[in-house]
């Protein structure tokens, strides 16, 4: 079964307002696109799960234009959050006194499936929240890499929150320009690796004891090919990171886990990425990229087509 994620970033703020929703209603938009997902036939597929990733702000309304469904219409549909919080609510514990942060708890409570933890942009995030106290991690290897390490504990702590909450994890790695460094891809492979295998060690700590009752994806998001006017890697390079993902966390707990590319699965490059061995699926954010930027399900739909050709 092949996993593709739809992760619809700020489509919870119109383009009146500088947002990429379409439309004035957020609220209404996210349901006109679960309903036309779910008439295209993508939430029945036998070939492709389908999980959007929403803003905390669309999760209720989705879900409940999905819920006027039956099950057989949406059993490979699922909602999911855009990550949770490092702390999580529990009986006898903290009763939630997490203003502005989503609980793993709370999450599970209105429904959500899954969860979107270490995206690139959450990683990016962070780590300028700690420059802000200590702007050396920007110019200094050593302390770059103990700044990742805390990061990296960081995330683990949520991603453990969300498997304990019945949530399953799409956990996102990947390195950055710098990280990469110079030379030919022989002289970086190390350093990839390097990268990579600590983002993994540390962030699935401990979550060997919750497979395979609970689903563990891992995105791989080349962070040097992201954005507008970037070059995407090519097969070979995209083919190494994801076997090494799949044989280092094999190595480290004794599971492999489904690959999907987070480099932004596309029309385009989509049956590139399916004719990868290593690759389980992909990560959609955007269905058209000129003009007015945003997405369609119609766009959704031909994307999945093309990966199951």
């Amino acid at each position: 079964m092949v996993e593709i994620f739809v992760n619809l970033k700020r489509f919870d703020v119109p383009r009146k307002f500088g947002g990429v929703c379409p439309e004035l209603d957020p609220n209404k938009w996210i349901e006109s696109v679960i309903r036309k997902t779910i008439e295209f036939g993508l939430g029945k597929s036998d070939k492709a799960h389908l999980t959007f990733l929403l803003p905390e702000s669309l999760l209720l309304s989705a879900m409940k234009e999905m819920r006027r469904y039956p099950q057989s219409e949406t059993e490979n549909l699922d909602i999911g959050s855009q990550s949770v919080f490092r702390e999580n609510i529990a009986p006898g514990g903290n009763f939630g006194a997490f203003t502005s942060n989503l609980p793993a708890a709370a999450a599970a409570h209105i429904g959500c499936a899954w969860t979107m933890i270490g995206h690139s942009e959450e990683r990016k995030d962070k780590f300028e929240m700690i420059a802000e106290y200590d702007p050396s991690i920007l110019g200094e290897s050593e302390n770059m890499k103990k700044a990742n390490h805390a990061i990296n504990t960081i995330l683990n702590k949520a991603v453990f929150n969300a498997l304990e909450s019945d949530i399953h994890v799409l956990l996102c790695v990947g390195e950055t320009a710098e990280e990469r460094g110079e030379g030919d891809f022989a002289q970086q492979k190390p350093r990839i690796m390097e990268v990579l295998g600590s983002q993994l060690e540390i962030g699935l700590r401990g979550t060997d004891r919750f497979y395979p009752l609970k689903k563990i994806v891992i995105g791989y998001e080349p962070r040097w090919a992201i954005g507008p006017g970037k070059t995407p890697p090519g097969a070979d390079y995209i083919g190494f990171v994801s076997n090494y993902i799949k044989e280092k966390v094999k190595e480290l707990f004794k599971y492999e886990p489904p690959v999907v590319y987070g480099g932004g699965l596309k029309e385009e490059n989509a049956k590139e990425i399916s004719n990868i061995d290593t690759i389980d699926g992909g990560l959609v954010a955007l269905t058209r990229f000129t003009g007015d930027i945003g997405f369609e399900p119609e766009g959704l739909k031909a994307i999945i087509e093309k990966y199951l050709e």
